[in-house]
């Protein structure tokens, strides 16, 4: 998104608030609610974003006057004071005003995976190429290309748990191969191809599941009524009618993958993993989800040392975590990624020699 001479860039980020704090600033309306105290005293619940991260905020003057300038997807301009409310920072805001999309650099509110997209797309490419499985291969070059592939490195992992920002899915699906190629190496029962499909395609029908064009994130229709499991099964059998030479049997385990990945029928999964390689693609997708919901609760705390967290209820847990600067987990985190990317380049070189 280009900045131009009349944009004002943000001057103050959400993961750099500290208590008691003064703030003047720009925000995203992510949550809107409209709700009334004990006493029956409207006021103001609204969730801010900015491309730092999230906080609650709570307006408690002239909350039905102000209501219409603070709908979700808006840009408010608030005078605000920081508190701490159960454990966590929340805004008490004194004022809002809208403010004018068209002034804003709109970099500054959208968050957005660390790595770069062109370089996710390339080793999401790589990954294809490397599966043996001649069919199996070409059925995800047919999915993963033109506007699948474009809304795919566009599009979140998910509304809010975890890789909730803008190329948030290719960097889960990623970094779950990653993970899959580590497993599938340990265990000889396994076939690495059928996992890494599985891999890739899990979550593939969340572009069609959630308005992924900006944040905040919402579900489309069909994502409400169907949802991504089933519209990926959808997905999967159109292009495998269009792949000559795919097995049947190989479409059937693909499906299950796609169906069991939730690992549990109270978890949404309409059948239990009922194959290693879907066993082993559950506990994967679930083991990276929640450290990216840890990395992100660690990105909030203040200092360095360790703390405990409020407490966690998608995880139903307090945490014990070492607070890092923003700055440090950034670094982390693109150098895990550049770790894994010389990985890929050895193994394409290698590729390259041996055929």
């Amino acid at each position: 998104m280009p900045h131009s001479s009349t944009q004002t860039s943000k001057q103050v980020f959400i993961r750099d608030f500290k208590e008691n704090q003064q703030i003047s600033e720009v925000f995203l309306v992510s949550r809107f609610s409209l709700a009334e105290t004990k006493a029956g005293k409207p006021y103001l619940a609204l969730g801010l974003m900015d491309k730092s991260g999230e906080i609650e905020a709570r307006l408690w003057d002239r909350a039905e006057q102000l209501a219409p300038l603070a709908q979700e997807g808006s840009f408010i301009s608030v005078q605000a004071t920081v508190d701490q409310f159960n454990g966590q920072l929340q805004l008490k805001l004194l004022t809002l005003a809208a403010a004018s999309e068209e002034t804003l650099a709109l970099n500054d509110f959208f968050p957005a995976s660390r790595r770069p997209q062109k370089e996710m797309i390339l080793e999401l490419k790589r990954r294809i190429k490397s599966i043996q499985d001649e069919p199996l291969r070409r059925l995800l070059e047919t999915i993963f290309k033109g506007d699948t592939l474009s809304r795919f490195a566009q599009a979140p992992a998910a509304k809010k748990m975890h890789h909730a920002y803008l190329g948030g899915l290719i960097e889960h699906t990623l970094s779950m191969a990653h993970m899959a190629e580590a497993v599938a190496g340990h265990y000889a029962l396994i076939n690495a191809d059928l996992l890494l499909a599985g891999v890739l395609l899990h979550d593939l029908a969340k572009i069609d599941e959630f308005d992924c064009e900006r944040p905040p994130f919402n579900y489309t229709d069909r994502g409400r009524l169907v949802g991504h499991l089933v519209l990926g099964v959808e997905m999967l059998r159109r292009a495998a009618d269009t792949v000559d030479g795919l097995p049947q049997a190989t479409v059937d385990q693909l499906a299950h993958l796609i169906l069991s990945h939730h690992g549990q029928l109270e978890f949404g999964s309409p059948v239990l993993p009922m194959t290693p390689e879907a066993m082993l693609l559950h506990h994967i997708d679930d083991m990276d989800a929640k450290m990216n919901y840890i990395e992100g609760l660690q990105a909030q705390m203040q200092g360095e040392e360790h703390q405990w967290t409020a407490f966690q209820r998608p995880l139903q847990r307090y945490l014990y975590l070492c607070g890092s600067s923003g700055d440090d987990a950034d670094e982390n985190a693109l150098a895990a990624a550049k770790k894994r990317q010389v990985k890929d380049d050895a193994a394409s070189q290698q590729q390259l020699l041996w055929g």
